[in-house]
C-alpha cells in the first residue's frame, strides 16, 4: 500500500516542537511534501531563528516518517523563515526592520542593558539578522558592552551606517560624544535624537532590532509607543521588592499605551560564590514569578549575579560571545528563543498585502 500525503500529515501532527509546544502540522510547518514511491520528501519551516535546533527537529521529523509502515527514504529539510509582525495600531513596519522589541524595566541597575546585549547576540547566534539600538541617551553602554569605538560613516550626508561587531549591527549616541561628555538635553531633544537614530541609521534587513530602553516611564517611552513600530517588550527586574514595584509600573505603562508585554527576565535571581561555589538568594526569591502570574505574562528565566557576566560585557566580549557553551550562555540563548517564539505567535503584519486606499474628490 503506497503512503499518502495524509499518512506523512497524520504521524507528523503527533511530533511537538519543543521550543512552541505545538506540532508541525497545526503550527503550518510543514512544507512541500513529495511522495516519489517509498520515499518521502519535506521541509520544516520554522518562524524562529534556531540554527542549534535544526539538527534535533530534523532527527525526530526523521524517526517519525521512518515509523510509518511501507517508507524507503526520508528527506528533511529544516530552516527559519523570519516574517514581520503585526505591530501598535496607526503605526507601519519599517521597511528594512520586521519585528522591534524593546527592553525595558522600572528603574536602573537592575542589569537591562546585559540582557538587551546578551539577547541580541542569541539571537544572532541562533541565525538572525540582528541590530541594537542604543536609545538610553543620557547613559549609552552599548558601545562598551560590544567593545566598539569609532563614529559612523555617512554616504549622502544624511543618513548613517551602523557600526557592527559579534554579528550584530549597532547604532548609538554614545558613537557620537566623548565618553566623558554629559548629554545635558530636556525631553524634546532627547525624543528626537532616539528618532533620528532609529530612521537614519541605515539598518541592512533586520529580523529584530533589539532596543536598549532607558529606565522609568518618561518621555523616551512615550516616542517609543507613539512613533515607533514596537513588536513587543521584555521587561527586566530583579527579584527584591523596590525593583519589583517599578518593574511592574513599567509593565503597566507598555500595556496601557497597546504595546504586547513578550515576558519578564529576572536579573541577579541568585548569587554564585565565585570562591565555593555556593547558591544564595540575596535579593529575595521568586518575585519575577509571582509579577508574571499577576500579570498574566510569561516568565522568561532568571539569570545569577555572578563575577563572570560583569567581566565579560565590561570587555566588551558579552556572555554569550565569551562563553558561548557555558551555562549562563545556555540561558541567555533558552531566554533569545522563547522571545521569537513569542514574537512568530503573533499575527503577522499585513500591512505590505493592501493597496494604499487614495479618496479624491472629482
Amino acid at each position: 500500500m503506497s503512503i499518502t500525503e495524509n499518512d506523512v500529515k497524520a504521524i507528523l501532527s503527533t511530533v511537538i516542537d519543543p521550543n512552541t509546544g505545538k506540532d508541525y502540522v497545526s503550527s503550518k510547518s510543514i512544507k512541500n511534501i513529495t511522495l516519489s514511491g517509498a520515499d518521502v520528501a519535506l521541509d520544516v519551516e520554522l518562524g524562529y531563528p534556531a540554527a542549534s535546533q535544526f539538527a534535533p527537529v530534523r532527527d525526530s521529523v526523521t524517526a517519525a516518517l521512518k515509523g510509518l509502515p511501507g517508507v524507503g527514504g526520508v528527506a528533511v529539510k529544516v530552516y527559519s523563515k523570519i516574517l514581520s509582525h503585526a505591530v501598535q495600531r496607526g503605526l507601519k513596519v519599517m521597511p528594512n526592520v520586521k519585528n522591534i522589541i524593546a527592553v525595558a524595566s522600572g528603574k536602573g541597575g537592575v542589569g537591562k542593558s546585559t540582557t538587551a546585549v546578551n539577547l541580541a547576540l542569541a539571537l544572532a547566534a541562533e541565525g538572525a539578522s540582528v541590530g541594537i539600538l542604543d536609545a538610553d541617551i543620557y547613559g549609552p553602554s552599548q558601545p562598551m558592552m560590544l567593545g566598539i569605538s569609532g563614529r559612523p560613516e555617512s554616504t549622502d550626508g544624511k543618513t548613517m551606517e551602523p557600526l557592527e561587531n559579534h554579528g550584530v549591527q549597532v547604532s548609538s549616541i554614545g558613537f557620537m560624544i566623548d565618553p566623558d561628555e554629559p548629554m545635558v538635553w530636556r525631553g524634546p531633544m532627547v525624543t528626537g535624537a532616539l528618532q533620528q537614530l532609529l530612521e537614519q541609521t541605515n539598518w541592512r534587513d533586520l529580523d529584530y532590532l533589539i532596543v536598549d530602553m532607558p529606565p522609568g516611564t518618561g518621555d523616551i517611552q512615550l516616542t517609543l509607543s507613539q512613533k515607533v513600530p514596537v513588536t513587543g517588550a521584555v521587561i527586566v527586574t530583579t527579584p527584591q521588592d523596590i525593583a519589583l514595584l517599578d518593574a511592574r509600573k513599567g509593565l503597566k505603562m507598555f500595556e496601557k499605551v497597546g504595546i504586547p508585554i513578550i515576558g519578564v527576565v529576572e536579573n541577579m535571581s541568585t548569587h554564585i560564590c565565585s570562591n565555593c561555589g555556593h547558591t544564595e538568594a540575596i535579593f529575595g526569591q521568586g518575585g519575577g514569578e509571582k509579577m508574571c502570574r499577576d500579570f498574566g505574562v510569561e516568565f522568561l528565566g532568571a539569570l545569577p549575579l555572578t563575577l563572570s557576566i560583569r567581566e565579560q560585557t565590561d570587555s566588551g566580549r558579552p556572555t554569550v560571545v565569551a562563553d558561548p557553551d557555558g551555562p549562563v550562555a545556555a540561558i541567555y540563548k533558552e531566554i533569545a528563543r522563547k522571545v521569537a517564539v513569542k514574537v512568530a505567535e503573533k499575527a503577522k503584519d499585513m500591512t505590505s498585502k493592501f493597496p494604499s486606499i487614495v479618496v479624491k474628490n472629482d
